[in-house]
C-alpha cells in the first residue's frame, strides 16, 4: 500500500486541482486504505497524481514527446525523458522536448535525450517551431524565434497544400576543437585518424571504407549546436560494423562530452545519404544537426555544392551552407498523436 507522507494533501487537493486545470493539466485523486503498523485503525489518505497532456511529433522519423510547459509547469524532466522515451515500456521517442516561455523569443525549447542528458536537436527544433506556429494566428508563412541551449534560432513555418515545411537557421558551425569539444591540439579536425580498439572481424586487408580492430576511423569533427563526428564511406555500414564502431566513437576519450557519429556516403554533387548514431539515443532514423554536420563537412571537402539533400532512413532534409554563412536546414515536421501521461 502507498504511504501518504503529507497529511495536508487532502485539504490542498481541491485548490491545486483548480489551479492545474486552469494551466491545462489535470490532477487525479486516488485513495488508499493504509493500516500497516496500526493495531486496528485504518487511515484513509489521498494520493495526488498529475496527468499531463503531450503531443507526439516527428521530423523525418526523428520522434519526440513534446510538452507545452508555458503555463509554468516544472518537473524532473531528465527523469521523465528516461521513463517516457523508453520504447515498448513508455511512450517511446528519440527525445523529450519541453516548451517554455522566453523573454527574447516566441518560446524556449529544452531537449532531453532518452538517457536523460540535456542536448540540442535540429529536428526537435523544427518540431517545436511547428508546434508553436500552429497556435499563432494567420495562415501561410509564419516567422518565429525559438530560444535553445545553442542560442536563439530563427525559424520559418510554411503551410501549403502539400504539407508543412519548417526551415531553421542553425547558426554558424564550430570547427575549433574547444568549440566541438574534442581534446586534440589542432586548429581544426579534418580527416583525423581516430584510433579504435573494437571492430567486427574483417579480412586483411579490410575492404575499402571498412574498419579493423586496432585501426583508425577517419573522421571530421565539428559542432552544429551539438558535437558530431563525420566519416565518409563508399558504402553505409552493415549492422556488425555500425553497432560495434559507433558506440566506441560516441564514448571515445577524445570527446569529453561524447559525440554522435554520422556515416556518410556521397551520392552526387547535390545528394548525401547517411546512417546515424546519436549520443544518448543510439541509432535514429533522422538527425537534423547531423545532416547539417554531414553537409558542412562534405562541402568543405568539395564533395557537394552549396545546397544538398541529405537522406537518412526516415526521410530527407535540405541543407544549405557556404563557408562563413549560417546553416539553413529545411524539412517536414509532423504531429503524430495527442496523449496524456502520469507525471
Amino acid at each position: 500500500m502507498p504511504f501518504c507522507p503529507d497529511t495536508t494533501i487532502a485539504a490542498t487537493y481541491r485548490r491545486d486541482r483548480l489551479a492545474h486545470r486552469a494551466a491545462g493539466w489535470e490532477l487525479q485523486q486516488r485513495s488508499a486504505t493504509h493500516g500497516a503498523g496500526y493495531s486496528s485503525a485504518h487511515v484513509q489518505c489521498i494520493i495526488t497524481i498529475m496527468i499531463l497532456p503531450f503531443t507526439k511529433m516527428q521530423g523525418i522519423g526523428n520522434d519526440f514527446v513534446v510538452v507545452d510547459a508555458r503555463t509554468g509547469l516544472e518537473a524532473d524532466w531528465p527523469e521523465a525523458a528516461v521513463a517516457w522515451c523508453r520504447r515498448h515500456f513508455g511512450i517511446g521517442a528519440d527525445g523529450l522536448l519541453v516548451i517554455s516561455n522566453a523573454p527574447d523569443a516566441d518560446a524556449r525549447m529544452e531537449m532531453f535525450n532518452p538517457d536523460g542528458t540535456r542536448d540540442f536537436c535540429g529536428n526537435g527544433l523544427r518540431c517545436v517551431a511547428r508546434f508553436v506556429a500552429d497556435g499563432m494566428p494567420g495562415a501561410g508563412r509564419r516567422q518565429l524565434r525559438i530560444a535553445t541551449d545553442a542560442g536563439v534560432r530563427q525559424c520559418e513555418v510554411a503551410y501549403d497544400g502539400s504539407g508543412v515545411t519548417v526551415t531553421v537557421d542553425m547558426g554558424l558551425p564550430a570547427f575549433d576543437p574547444p568549440g566541438i569539444p574534442m581534446a586534440v591540439d589542432l586548429p581544426e579536425v579534418v580527416d583525423y585518424p581516430l584510433p579504435l580498439t573494437e571492430a567486427p572481424s574483417l579480412p586483411s586487408p579490410a575492404p575499402r571504407g571498412r574498419v579493423r580492430a586496432g585501426a583508425a576511423l577517419t573522421i571530421s569533427a565539428l559542432s552544429t549546436g551539438t558535437t558530431h563526428a563525420v566519416t565518409f564511406v563508399d558504402a553505409l555500414p552493415d549492422d556488425a560494423e555500425f553497432l560495434t564502431v559507433s558506440p566506441e566513437v560516441e564514448l571515445h576519450p577524445l570527446f569529453p562530452e561524447r559525440t554522435s557519429l554520422m556515416w556518410v556516403r556521397r551520392v552526387s554533387e547535390s545528394r548525401l545519404s547517411m546512417r546515424i548514431w546519436e549520443r544518448g539515443a543510439s541509432e535514429t532514423l533522422g538527425c537534423g544537426t547531423g545532416a547539417c554536420a554531414a553537409a558542412v563537412a562534405a562541402r568543405r571537402k568539395g564533395l557537394i555544392g552549396r545546397s544538398a539533400t541529405v537522406a537518412s532512413a526516415g526521410g530527407e532534409l535540405t541543407v544549405t551552407w557556404d563557408p562563413g554563412e549560417h546553416i539553413l536546414m529545411a524539412g517536414p515536421a509532423e504531429r503524430v498523436f495527442e496523449g496524456r501521461v502520469e507525471l
